[in-house]
């Protein structure tokens, strides 16, 4: 069943690997280029923080999908794995920090949003490829949507809200 096989996602996920790519580059080159503004406002480093670890979890989501001949049982590890150390994470260093001074609620919860819907549903597949049951694959496909979706957001605010 293709949903507990790679091979039939390998198009999906060198499209996913070059996209993750180009949306780190972005990343980099807004930060830089944004970086006193960036280190300026409380929250915007660890946004840029998160954005940036979403976009390497989808890279290696891809890069672990397209192992040749690897088999469902340790491709579904790498992504409970992944998907575990994204949600993690994130939330350990939100629970450290706690919520920045000044920090407009939406600016704090949203990209936790992200990262919790990128990362739960990657675990969600992993534990379903090692059950062999239950959708397999197919649960990385909101994982991608809600992190590629919230990286360009979050990219955008970097790059251009950052200066009005």
């Amino acid at each position: 069943m293709s949903a507990y096989t790679s091979a039939p996602w390998s198009n999906l996920y060198l499209a996913v690997a070059g996209t993750a790519g180009a949306l780190l580059g972005l990343l980099f080159v807004a930060v830089s280029i944004n970086i006193a503004q960036v280190l300026r406002v409380a929250w915007l480093p660890l946004r840029a923080g998160e954005t940036l670890g979403v976009l390497v979890v989808l890279f290696a989501t891809a890069v672990f999908v397209l192992v040749p001949g690897q088999g469902r049982t340790a491709l579904g590890l790498e992504l409970a794995a992944i998907g575990f150390l994204l949600a993690g994470v994130d939330g350990g260093l939100r629970l450290r920090r706690g919520r920045p001074a000044g920090a407009p609620l939406p600016a704090v919860v949203i990209p936790a949003v992200i990262t919790l819907l990128t990362g739960a549903p990657l675990l969600g597949a992993g534990v379903s490829l090692v059950a062999g049951v239950g959708g397999g694959l197919y649960w990385t496909v909101p994982a991608l949507l809600v992190g590629f979706a919230g990286a360009v957001v979050n990219a955008w605010v970097l790059l251009v809200e950052i200066l009005r």
